[in-house]
């Protein structure tokens, strides 16, 4: 599967430098120059839809002075709305000028796009890669799609609004200690001047952290239960959704927010955080940048939910941003897409940017980077503590799925009963083995 070993994600990054192949877009053909150095030969129309819209500033200032670096390239860099990425890439994909650089995230989206990605085995792409475990081959062992950044998720904790509640981030240990906390910080919040947690907002905007991130926590425990997964299994249990519900109820119950409020969205829990009203927000590491510019002492705990030592849980570690070329691209397009791709992560100022915004860029030339969520899912791993992988990238037909369980969890947080609860486990479980059917028809 398209996740690192703890002892990848040590030293990720701390490989000496290489020199880039030259091995061209396809065919064996070679490209102008290695990563896009050098000033000749550079000509081409590159299209990103970008995946990531925390992404979007970077990476139009990146195109715009590649642009001026290479003044017979043009590129185009088109975000997508929060939780809007296939349904924008199915209609981007269907016109003339279809995006040349787009993202499959998961092993459903190798199904649904693998078939239009070039093949980038032996490519300068693959060469540059400090490790393969990011990227995604297709069924005929074609590497379709190969990652851009690694990226952990988790709680991130205001440590200095929990000392001033009286609490420490140190006694933090499972979720009974959790649970102590966020709800004497909930009881006391008029006093205070702040509320526990962020609003867990189930609009487009935010509900993927819980029906893609938060949900991790139990196809996490359920896939190490099994020994593992190497392909999206048929039908899942949903051993661990009682945990599921206990951070859940947790994070909406302990807010400044109405639940009920929730399907709505509009709070806006980055600002919730960020502004020092809440000091607890389910998040990752690509906020890191944002949090870190108005709030100074910030740390991230593992998913504590109650499952048996747990005290020995590290954060969850992947990647759902792996970048492809697009297969019908002309070559010399594709030939401008790989050399803009190669630039973004090997050039010192470039990969700097990108490292900054994204964390961790999995390139051997790639600039590094001081990211605190990174850093910290490195010390709990070194600590000895076991690394959450992504287990949500088998979602199948991950869209559709992850609708079923935004209109169930709706249901609940309007009328968080047990029938209600009870629709949103079959959601979850049944509502896996009918996408995987429709999936896999």
């Amino acid at each position: 599967m398209g996740n690192i070993s703890r002892k990848q994600f040590i030293t990720l990054g701390a490989a000496s430098a290489a020199a880039l192949g030259l091995a061209g877009c396809g065919g064996g053909a070679s490209s102008s120059d290695t990563g896009g150095a050098g000033t000749d030969g550079h000509s081409g129309n590159v299209y990103w839809l970008n995946f990531k819209p925390e992404l979007d500033e970077t990476a139009q200032a990146l195109a715009k002075a590649y642009m001026e670096k290479y003044p017979n390239v043009k590129v185009k860099v088109q975000t997508a709305a929060s939780g809007t990425y296939e349904q924008t890439l199915t209609s981007e994909m269907d016109k003339t000028d279809a995006p040349t650089l787009f993202n499959i995230g998961t092993t459903a989206g190798v199904k649904e796009w693998g078939s239009s990605a070039m093949d980038l085995s032996g490519t300068d792409i693959e060469k540059a890669l400090s490790t393969i475990d990011y990227s995604y081959k297709d069924d005929k062992g074609r590497l379709v799609c190969a990652g851009l950044c690694y990226e952990t998720y988790g709680i991130v904790v205001n440590a200095d609004l929990v000392e001033k509640a009286g609490h420490s981030v140190d006694d933090i240990k499972d979720f009974d200690s959790l649970k102590v906390v966020v709800e004497d910080i909930h009881k006391n919040a008029a006093t205070l001047g702040f509320d526990a947690f962020a609003a867990t907002d189930l609009d487009d905007s935010s509900s993927w952290r819980v029906t893609g991130h938060l949900a991790n926590l139990e196809y996490y425990y359920e896939e190490r239960d099994a020994g593992g997964w190497d392909a999206t299994p048929a039908t899942i249990k949903g051993t661990y959704l009682p945990n599921y519900k206990k951070i859940f109820d947790l994070a909406i119950n302990n807010s400044a927010e109405d639940p009920t409020t929730l399907s709505t969205g509009g709070h806006d829990p980055s600002t919730e955080f960020t502004s020092g009203k809440a000091a607890f927000f389910l998040t990752g590491s690509w906020d890191y940048a944002t949090i870190a510019a108005t709030q100074k002492n910030t740390t991230m705990i593992p998913y504590y939910c109650g499952v048996a030592g747990e005290e020995k849980a590290g954060l969850n570690s992947g990647t759902e941003n792996r970048l492809a070329i697009n297969d019908s691209a002309s070559d010399k397009d594709k030939r401008a897409t790989m050399d803009f791709w190669l630039w973004l992560v090997t050039d010192p100022e470039a990969s700097r940017q990108m490292v900054d915004q994204l964390g961790v860029l999995p390139y051997t030339d790639a600039a590094k980077g001081d990211n605190g969520y990174l850093n910290k899912a490195e010390e709990l791993s070194k600590a000895g503590n076991y690394t959450m992988d992504w287990a949500t990238n088998y979602q199948p037909n991950v869209d559709q799925y992850r609708k079923g369980l935004v209109s169930a969890l709706n249901a609940y947080t309007a009328d968080q009963s047990d029938a209600n609860w009870e629709t949103f486990k079959t959601a979850f479980v049944d509502g896996w083995a009918q996408n995987y059917k429709v999936e896999n028809a």
